[in-house]
């Protein structure tokens, strides 16, 4: 199973609310698992804004 997100662990209580479901969801997701930070912008994000720099 592979999970993608463009926020950081600290950053899901945005769309988690609830802190405790947070952290277990959290705590649970990486166990045994391999986390992988690009470091990277969304692709989808950096072509959008240019598409929008080309408009003006």
């Amino acid at each position: 199973m592979a999970i993608a997100s463009n926020e950081s662990f600290g950053g899901w209580t945005k769309a988690f609310t609830d802190p405790r479901l947070c952290a277990a969801i959290v705590d649970r997701l990486p166990f045994n698992g391999t986390v992988i930070e690009t470091g990277t912008e969304s692709y989808r994000l950096a072509r959008t804004r240019a598409k929008q720099q080309t408009k003006k």
